[in-house]
């Protein structure tokens, strides 16, 4: 279950994301539709714990993802547009690299990459 109660970003005196809330059951699916600079992508990375709210709490199977990110991580995943890849890693070193944060056992670690 997603749980986003009155999340807002503020950059300075723009206000990208305001007050908005919504609950997702498993299964749901949810897009975000809008122009550019409307707060698609702030969202999606403060869902995800990339970027802080100004204000508004985010939970992930009743994780809060500020609190505990690793825990609220581990439940999660996020592709976003232009992907945080490190520019000394392979994608395969990558892959490793967030299997082994996610705690992804050997034997499955090597099935999926």
């Amino acid at each position: 279950m997603v749980y986003v109660h009155n999340l807002t970003k503020r950059y300075g005196n723009l206000t990208a994301v305001e007050n908005l809330s919504f609950q997702l059951e498993r299964g749901d699916v949810l897009g975000f539709l809008g122009p550019n600079g409307a707060g698609k992508t702030t969202t999606m990375r403060i869902i995800t714990g990339y970027m802080p709210p100004t204000k508004g709490t985010v939970h992930i199977e009743g994780i809060d993802i500020f609190d505990e990110p690793l825990q609220a991580k581990r439940v999660i995943g996020y592709l976003p547009e232009n992907p945080p890849l490190y520019n000394d890693m392979t994608v395969m070193e990558y892959l490793s690299f967030v299997a082994d944060i996610k705690k992804v056992g050997r034997k499955e670690k090597k099935s999926r990459i």
